[in-house]
């Protein structure tokens, strides 16, 4: 929901599509003379019954776990024909010991976030595969219950794993000094090429809605109000009836301070609430929400929230696509500047006291790399030309809101070798992800060092990125 951040934080993340099935068992003890074969050929020494084959932590590691990875890699349409079962041990390997230090950590993931994971994920597997009775039987599990209690474990631990990740190169910071280092010590020939490059600006304009039509979303959150006040589980109606992306499937689960990038409006309901308090209906620019206390801690705030947005008649959005289209030709006339028709005509706030410039999400300055774009942005800027505006475009936000916007490139950059100068935010990313890979380089060798790890029989010959082995 883009009211939850104002910029987006860039993670390197060791964490792969798939996640593998998590069983503690810090008792086992394990013989190095009982080994799973490495390779699917028939083995001549004697096969442990449960296949364990590695231990991490309290995390232990099955024969079956690598089949199941490469399972769950092709269900997320991905290819395993390049992955060996040695590199495969090496992830899930990785994976445990992300997860058995979250818990070391005391991270918590709780059983509401892993409900609403689970809710989403199995919805996406039921459109890939076809049904729940096939995704079961694609796990080659005995029933739904007990996949249900399978892919729970994995959706939790894929968790602690991310946010131990997460903790990790949230921690690392970079100084100007060493940027600078970082690019002078790039030999000219090996200097990276930045592709094409395009600043823009647009002018957005909304649908009105009817108070009719905000009514009846008002009509809408005081029934479930009343209905979760009697006994209804406020998670489920978030899951199945909230518009927000960014929270419906963990059951509109949020956690704030006052410093979180909510909007105010948000924000000033939320700190309002007494613990299990559910707000009245109230708008911000997204929608109607209401907003559940679960939790104040000091100062921050475990909540939950719904937020739904009014229909849109089809008489206002012909209104708002003749309003745009008269905003362009102005423009177009020399009535009016693109930018000063955007801080006086347009209805996006964020970037309208700019002049309708863009950010890029992804690097936090105006530059948008062709060959990186969204394809639907791409569709719509890749063909204009310099201070050309586009047709009114319809437009649709992941809450379904619709709106019209018109779009004009201010400033092309050619292919260009990579400049200090010019490119100082790309530069500095990639000198900060070189430092986040060391620090996760040099975490995974102490961790290894004060963790207990077993492999067992001829995945030990495996030759692994890191050091597992202890040589």
């Amino acid at each position: 929901m883009k009211f939850i951040t104002s910029k987006s934080v860039l993670l390197l993340t060791l964490v792969c599509l798939f996640f593998v099935s998590t069983q503690a068992n810090a008792q086992e003890i394990i013989v190095d003379s009982v080994a799973a074969p490495v390779k699917k050929a028939p083995s001549k020494g004697k096969l442990k019954v449960d296949g364990v084959i590695a231990t991490v932590g309290d995390y232990i590691i099955l024969d079956s776990d690598i089949d199941k990875s490469y399972l769950e890699i092709a269900a997320n349409g991905g290819s395993v024909k390049d992955i060996t079962r040695c590199q495969m041990l090496g992830k899930l390997l990785e994976d445990k010991l992300y997860a058995h230090q979250a818990v070391q950590d005391s991270i918590i993931v709780s059983d509401a976030e892993v409900k609403g994971m689970l809710e989403e994920r199995l919805a996406y597997l039921v459109g890939q595969i076809g049904s729940m009775e096939k995704v079961v039987q694609y796990y080659k599990k005995d029933s739904e219950e007990d996949f249900r209690t399978y892919f729970a474990d994995i959706l939790k631990e894929g968790k602690l794993t991310s946010e131990m990740t997460k903790k990790i190169v949230d921690a690392v910071e970079i100084t100007p000094e060493e940027v600078r280092n970082y690019f002078k010590n790039i030999p000219k020939d090996d200097l990276p090429t930045f592709g094409v490059e395009l600043e823009v600006a647009q002018i957005v304009v909304e649908p009105k809605v009817s108070q009719e039509d905000k009514q009846k979303v008002i009509d809408k959150l005081n029934e479930f109000k009343k209905e979760i006040q009697e006994g209804s589980s406020f998670s489920t109606k978030a899951v199945l009836y909230s518009q927000d992306p960014g929270s419906r499937a963990n059951g509109g689960y949020y956690k704030m301070n006052r410093k979180t990038p909510f909007v105010k409006e948000f924000k000033e309901v939320a700190f309002s609430l007494s613990e299990g308090e559910i707000s009245a209906p109230f708008e911000t620019e997204f929608g109607f929400h209401i907003i559940y206390v679960e939790k104040i801690k000091g100062q921050e705030v475990e909540l939950r929230h719904i937020l739904l947005a009014p229909t849109v008649t089809e008489t206002s959005l012909k209104e708002a696509k003749e309003k745009i289209a008269l905003i362009k030709k102005r423009i177009e006339a020399k009535e009016i500047t693109f930018a000063e028709a955007a801080r006086s005509l347009s209805d996006e706030k964020q970037t309208r006291a700019n002049g309708g410039a863009l950010i890029n999400p992804q690097t936090q300055d105006t530059r948008f790399e062709l060959t990186k774009m969204d394809p639907s942005f791409y569709s719509q800027v890749s063909n204009l030309k310099t201070n050309e505006i586009s047709a009114p475009i319809l437009d649709q936000d992941d809450q379904g809101k619709k709106k019209f916007k018109i779009i004009t490139v201010t400033n092309r950059i050619d292919e260009h070798a990579a400049d200090y100068a010019k490119d100082y935010t790309k530069i500095k990313e990639l000198a900060l992800n070189k430092k986040r890979i060391t620090a996760i380089g040099k975490w995974f060798d102490e961790k290894i060092k004060e963790t207990y790890i077993k492999i067992v029989g001829e995945y030990r010959d495996c030759a692994f990125t890191n050091n597992w082995l202890k040589k």
